[in-house]
């Protein structure tokens, strides 16, 4: 059942709420002061507190910035005898749900009250969902019935509780750091550090320092030591995305970690030992790298003990749908929606699409569709607008696709204009009353 709390030193009132209050089928605590308040809060589950502004033993102002930081997850609206701006404003900035005035407002309470369980109930489904997408880092809650990703799965399974390094190969998107996490957690490193690191977005200088870390003034701006990440990742895991893209110059220093289990920060005289497995990954090809003089064979070779390559959406299209739901049931919790589904339109359309971006691409098109849909189910006209193409059965189109062109070029066109009806009807050679009319049936805007 919800609990509200009720803090007031005003005995008739507090019992006045607190009526009115259980009739709406709440459970209702009491307090007459924040000391009771505080000891409540640590022994009982409060969903909201009703919390007066001028207390015996302290300021409700301030007691909503204690509690959020100690039960961020419980609501708190205010009330004050005498209501003033100034207390309003950092009562908000504190975290109040809200802050209203004594008696003037009685009849706000039950509303109010209402919509800050509603927001409690979203915040709880939001932390469950949380601790279900956090144990997506282990093999079971990898999704795809696929042989070719259950195939992937069964290698990093078996390589996850030794301390080979991995190098993870696959297109942008494909889950290589789900895979890395899921074998960091696999392994007997788990408990310890797992660090990520994308090579690819820094220059080789900072991305030296970011790895390896500096001592003080190693260079300009070096004003204090620094540790870099494979330190800080000692006795733990250092994913390495996009490796392809490190400099051939600090290869070598990574090689010797491999070889040595020790490295030289930046600007420093003294070798320090380490004990951190690698997990790499790339979408390149790195052989054809180390034949162009790119990548260093001795470096492929070290990173290559166990190679795993994950792969495309498109070589598994039995998982999309599976994904989809997924991210459907993640993005609904989030945007506080209820969707069921997706209609069958929308399902044909992610069959047939390419998905250059894999798994990412499709998490996007997916959260994109939440957004827009009112509905209960995704459909058609919540796909982007160079995935609503007419999806072709058996090499031919069906007795609807010409509509579905009709409507996707007027929407081109009005994307191309900006919105600009007069403008867009004049490229489509049709009157502007007829423009209003295929925006109607299309449900374009």
């Amino acid at each position: 059942m919800n609990t509200v709390l009720i803090i007031d030193d005003e005995e008739k009132l507090r019992s006045l709420l607190s009526r009115i209050i259980r009739l709406e089928g709440f459970n209702v605590l009491e307090a007459e002061n924040l000391k009771v308040a505080c000891k409540l809060l640590d022994k009982e589950f409060i969903d909201v507190v009703l919390c007066d502004v001028k207390l015996p033993d302290g300021n409700g102002v301030d007691f909503v910035k204690e509690t959020k930081l100690k039960f961020p997850s419980i609501e708190i609206i205010l009330l004050t005898a005498y209501g003033n701006i100034a207390d309003g404003v950092q009562s908000m900035k504190n975290g109040a749900f809200d802050y209203i005035t004594k008696g003037d407002d009685n009849d706000k309470i039950i509303p109010l009250l209402n919509r800050a369980f509603e927001k409690v109930q979203l915040q709880k489904r939001i932390e469950q969902l949380e601790k279900q997408v956090g144990k997506r880092y282990f093999f079971e809650s990898i999704l795809g019935e696929s042989v070719v990703i259950k195939d992937a799965i069964a290698l990093a399974q078996k390589v996850a509780p030794t301390d080979a390094n991995v190098l993870l190969l696959g297109e942008t998107g494909t889950g290589k750091e789900v895979f890395a996490q899921a074998i960091h957690a696999g392994s007997k490193r788990n408990g310890k550090a797992f660090l990520a690191l994308n090579c690819s977005a820094f220059g080789k200088e900072i991305l030296e320092s970011e790895i390896f870390g500096h001592k003080v003034g190693a260079f300009t701006g070096a004003t204090k030591d620094k540790k870099g990440l494979i330190e800080e990742a000692n006795n733990g895991t250092l994913f390495l995305d996009e490796i392809g893209e490190m400099h051939i110059d600090l290869q070598s220093k990574l090689l010797r970690v491999l070889e040595t289990n020790e490295f030289i920060k930046v600007g420093d005289t003294k070798s320090t030992k380490v004990n951190v497995r690698i997990i790499a990954a790339t979408n390149r090809d790195l052989q054809d790298d180390v034949k162009e003089g790119k990548f260093r064979e001795d470096l492929f070779y070290r990173l290559n003990v166990f190679a795993i390559s994950l792969p495309p959406l498109r070589e598994r299209k039995n998982d999309i749908e599976i994904l989809a739901n997924h991210f459907i049931q993640i993005f609904a919790v989030k945007m506080n929606k209820s969707i069921t589904g997706m209609s069958e339109d929308f399902r044909e359309h992610l069959s047939e699409h390419e998905w250059k971006g894999n798994i990412r691409e499709l998490k996007n098109v997916i959260e994109r569709a939440v957004i827009l849909t009112d509905k209960s189910e995704l459909d058609f006209n919540c796909l982007p607008v160079d995935m609503q193409t007419p999806v072709l059965k058996h090499g031919i189109l069906s007795a609807f696709d010409l509509s579905s062109v009709e409507k996707l070029h007027i929407q081109r066109v009005l994307i191309h204009t900006k919105g600009n009806k007069t403008e867009a009807a004049k490229l489509l050679n049709i009157g502007l009353t007829t423009l209003y009319r295929k925006i109607e049936e299309f449900h374009l805007m």
